[in-house]
């Protein structure tokens, strides 16, 4: 995924987070850089004090900044005390409305930085196919003997926070036929309720975070 971001767009870098709503948490999972890849689970912040990401994420759009003082509000940040950044660009990964992770450029290509409205559309767009790859491969051959395909995407989509309200835009039905799902999956689980439906799928490696 990062190779192709690469590829595509006139960077020399990217560092993929995964994103907490709960938490605002913004934590550091692999980065591509030109000294190879890159371990970054050391790197873990509020993004609400770090505004260029806090923007992203709220607006489910790329943004750029071609000034530190954009994207920073304090020093402490771990992002900025270990790699030098005079500009940068942050894309959400999205599923559906939810962000799950984002990633972060602070290096682009001489000459070729262009970040005008159709780059970031263009990036934006990337963040969102990103989501929808990431979705798709997460599902597991074999679960829906246990539970149905649309049980198993609605348990999931309440994995990542999302309201019974959203789950029926997205997926095109009424809330009352997620709620139906949802109540068949947790009869099926034998749970107690949605998150104790959710924490079994979890246990099961069914879901995965």
């Amino acid at each position: 995924m990062l190779n192709v971001y690469l590829e595509l767009f006139p960077v020399l870098d990217a560092y993929l987070f995964r994103y907490s709503p709960l938490e605002h948490l913004g934590e550091g999972i692999i980065a591509l850089t030109s000294a190879g890849l890159v371990h970054i689970g050391d790197i873990r912040d509020d993004i609400q004090t770090i505004p260029l990401i806090y923007a992203a994420i709220r607006e489910r759009k790329a943004k750029y900044s071609g000034g530190l003082e954009y994207f920073l509000k304090h020093s402490t940040c771990k992002f900025s005390d270990r790699f030098p950044i005079s500009s940068s660009a942050v894309v959400p990964v999205c599923f559906g409305s939810v962000i799950i992770g984002y990633i972060c450029t602070t290096q682009f290509k001489t000459g070729s930085v262009k970040m005008d409205d159709q780059t970031l559309s263009s990036l934006t767009l990337f963040g969102k196919l990103v989501g929808k790859v990431l979705d798709d491969s997460s599902n597991v051959e074999g679960t829906t003997t246990l539970i149905s395909k649309r049980e198993l995407e609605v348990m999931k989509r309440i994995a990542r926070g999302e309201s019974t309200k959203e789950m029926a835009a997205y997926m095109g039905i009424g809330e009352v036929t997620v709620k139906q799902y949802v109540k068949s999956a947790i009869q099926k689980l034998g749970a107690q309720n949605r998150a104790h439906a959710v924490a079994e799928l979890f246990r099961r490696g069914i879901i995965k975070i």
